[in-house]
């Protein structure tokens, strides 16, 4: 039998469109579904490797790949999402004998790129067993989640700064070749082209974050130049690490259109520069209410107690940047105080003044996991 062919010039996605059969003995009508509303879905997770000597200050620990769904799923429930592999020997996640590992969808939103129906999924990742894989910091996260701690409702606010560096990852975005901008000073949230640099990046970044519908509260620009932060929260535990991981993936995914490389890295200019870190405001419902600077100063106590915990855990190459110098606290001391941002847990003025809210962790670097800062405060404060 001949092959259909069209009589139509155009037809609308999802109509049903009537096209010409012909044969030999007469002429027929089939009917054919025409379907352009396939939804784009990008699985994203994250490869364990941010800040190690493998990866560098040029390259992220974010991967992602695109599954295209035939029939949209449009519930935002994590659970209706199927599941995909990929290949852990690719990743530095799995050997070539046993490489596949497994994408668990666990967080969705829409995609602020494609726009439409497609959406952005954060996933857990198991291993060949479904058990869930060493990199997956999220498990750990919610096993801690109990009783206990839901009643307490924590909240926090995670502060990321990064640093913009130009294509190839080697200098400071902005910068002058081969030389240095004046000291610091005018930068930190300045304004005109003499004091920022890399606000379009930054910007975008702040208008996909808000389409995507992430509780993003802020942007500034730093006080080393080319250095900028954004601000997600205040959100529950787990929906701090997801929010940040796919706030995180949103900039390095921006940066291929803006020719920018962000980095992560604690300290990625050497000398009189600020570092980069993670600043972390963390509350619980009796830090919040009347009387709340009890139990504020009752947490501190408990972390005072578990530095080297935090320490090893809070960012490879964190020394660096955790001098004594440069808004820090000194790496092997834990000090605290009121307004204090050479302290290791600072207490904001207006929470002393109110006597409740929330105190800062000061200590994470910039390349911290977000799950594991959330997981640490949780169970050295409150477990």
């Amino acid at each position: 039998m001949a092959a259909c062919v069209s009589t139509q010039k155009a037809c609308m996605a999802g109509q049903t469109v009537a096209v010409a059969r012909s044969s030999h003995r007469q002429a027929r009508m089939c009917v054919v579904r025409v379907n352009a509303l396939a939804q784009r879905v990008e699985y994203i997770w994250h490869d364990g490797a941010e800040g190690t000597i493998e990866k560098g200050m040029q390259f992220n620990e974010m991967r992602s790949k695109t599954k295209v769904l035939q029939k949209p799923v449009t519930s935002f429930n994590a659970a209706d999402f199927p599941e995909w592999s990929f290949d852990g020997s690719s990743t530095g996640q799995a050997e070539g004998r046993s490489s596949d590992c497994i994408l668990r969808p666990c967080y969705v939103v829409p995609d602020p790129i494609r726009g439409g129906d497609d959406v952005l999924v954060m996933c857990d990742v198991l291993d060949a067993s479904s058990a869930p894989h060493p990199t997956n910091t999220r498990a750990k996260l919610a096993a801690i989640i109990n009783d206990k701690v839901k009643a307490e409702a924590c909240l926090f606010g995670f502060e990321q700064e990064y640093t913009m560096m130009a294509k190839g990852g080697q200098a400071v975005y902005g910068w002058p070749a081969g030389g240095f901008p004046a000291p610091q000073g005018p930068f930190y949230c300045g304004v005109g082209s003499e004091s920022v640099y890399g606000r379009n990046l930054a910007e975008a970044h702040m208008d996909a974050c808000i389409k995507a519908g992430l509780i993003i509260s802020g942007i500034n620009a730093e006080v080393m130049p080319g250095q900028w932060e954004f601000q997600i929260g205040p959100t529950g535990p787990l929906e701090t690490g997801d929010q940040v991981m796919i706030a995180r993936w949103l900039l390095h995914r921006l940066g291929e259109e803006f020719g920018i490389v962000s980095t992560f890295a604690p300290k990625p200019m050497k000398g009189d520069w600020n570092g980069t870190g993670a600043h972390t405001n963390y509350s619980t419902k009796s830090m919040r209410e009347e009387g709340g600077m009890a139990a504020i100063n009752a947490a501190i106590e408990r972390l005072s107690k578990c530095h080297p915990e935090h320490i090893t855990q809070y960012g490879t190459g964190n020394e660096l940047r955790l001098t004594g110098k440069h808004e820090t606290c000194d790496i092997n001391e834990f000090r605290f105080g009121v307004g204090d941002r050479g302290s290791s847990i600072r207490i904001p003025l207006p929470v002393q003044l109110a006597g409740k809210g929330y105190l800062e962790d000061r200590r994470p670097a910039a390349n911290v996991d977000p799950y594991t800062v959330v997981r640490l405060l949780i169970k050295n404060t409150l477990l």
